[in-house]
């Protein structure tokens, strides 16, 4: 009986020693993972590797025993794309990233089936809330921010008074980032003319380089494009001794000589709030965005170009405006992205 005795007493003290963890919350010793699906390489220079730099800048900081993360590129198909994130789901990651808009319709699908698990997508701010949906989280890059500072510095540079912007399809943070950059030209030099082109893909580097060529043979002496076929256009603007201005990663390497400079997407700022929801146990489904104040978006200029003094000071100015909220953006119903500038108090 003695020994009974202590042997509940030794069962019951060690399990005071086991921690009590909330609903849902991540064990202190178990790494946290992440699963990530994008629609190219990971080493296009652009959207994809925006994220998978900023996974790789977080595990650095927690360190690998702490956070691990796989990755599945080039999920261009969506409908491969909802297996992998279905696949990784059933394998009990803790975070699902689907990193792309057009994985949006597949999630709402798939994020139900697995209510502890805490899935995202970008770039928009739809997390389905109003479907009853409520452990996926939206994330967006406000690129329009970063464009109007480039354009205004473009259009300083251009000596014909003639640029070009090459777009992949007309929605998100591309259409933010060309509607963005058309305004900064505009707001600088009025008489400029501003040609676009929406090549309707992401990934065809052939279709944004005939894209560029038009471009040139046109006179614009300047160009820049969003998505992970920028590469094509880039090249074009490097035989023509034209100027480039990139976005999402930075694109210097390249063409050192062309690329002046590139808005560069740091997603952690996005990223880390949502990992520390998970461990916390409290998935609640949040709408972020990255924007040059949070520093999610930062302009790299490229230090080989000699960029002219009045043009980065123009530059640093308006970054500045935008940061304190002088000016600002606002995109009505019909889409169209208006400049809204604060007057200052006298």
């Amino acid at each position: 009986m003695k020994k009974a005795g202590l042997l509940l007493t030794l069962v019951m003290i060690a399990a005071l020693a086991i921690p009590v963890l909330s609903p849902g919350a991540k064990a202190q010793d178990d790494p946290f993972r992440v699963a990530v699906v994008t629609p190219s390489t990971v080493n296009d220079l652009a959207f994809s590797q925006s994220i998978a730099d900023a996974l790789a800048a977080i595990q650095e900081e927690r360190g690998e025993e702490n956070f691990q993360f796989d990755l599945s590129e080039n999920q261009f198909v969506v409908e491969d794309a909802a297996t992998a994130l279905r696949d990784y789901a059933n394998e009990g990651y803790d975070l699902i990233i689907a990193h792309g808009s057009q994985y949006g319709s597949s999630l709402a699908e798939i994020a139900p089936d697995f209510p502890d698990t805490a899935f995202a997508h970008g770039t928009t701010v739809d997390t389905f809330s109003e479907e009853g949906i409520t452990n996926v989280y939206a994330y967006e890059a406000r690129s329009e921010e970063g464009a109007f500072v480039m354009g205004v510095m473009a259009a300083m540079l251009s000596e014909t008074g003639i640029i070009g912007i090459i777009g992949p399809i007309e929605t998100g943070d591309a259409k933010l980032y060309v509607d963005g950059f058309k305004a900064g030209v505009i707001y600088e030099n009025e008489d400029a003319e501003v040609l676009v082109n929406y090549i309707q893909s992401f990934s065809d580097l052939a279709l944004a380089a005939a894209a560029a060529e038009s471009m040139l043979a046109e006179d614009a002496d300047i160009l820049t494009g969003t998505a992970q076929m920028v590469p094509g256009a880039v090249n074009k603007a490097k035989e023509a001794g034209a100027l480039w201005f990139g976005t999402q990663a930075n694109q210097t390497t390249l063409a050192p000589e062309t690329v002046v400079a590139s808005q560069v997407y740091d997603w952690t700022v996005v990223l880390n709030p949502i990992i520390e929801d998970v461990l916390s146990g409290e998935i609640e489904g949040e709408a972020f965005a990255i924007t040059l104040e949070n520093e999610g978006l930062v302009i790299e200029f490229n230090e080989d170009f000699e960029l002219p003094e009045d043009v980065m000071a123009a530059g640093e100015e308006l970054i500045q405006a935008i940061v304190d909220g002088d000016i600002s953006f606002e995109v009505e119903e019909d889409g169209t992205l208006v400049v809204v500038e604060t007057e200052a108090e006298e």
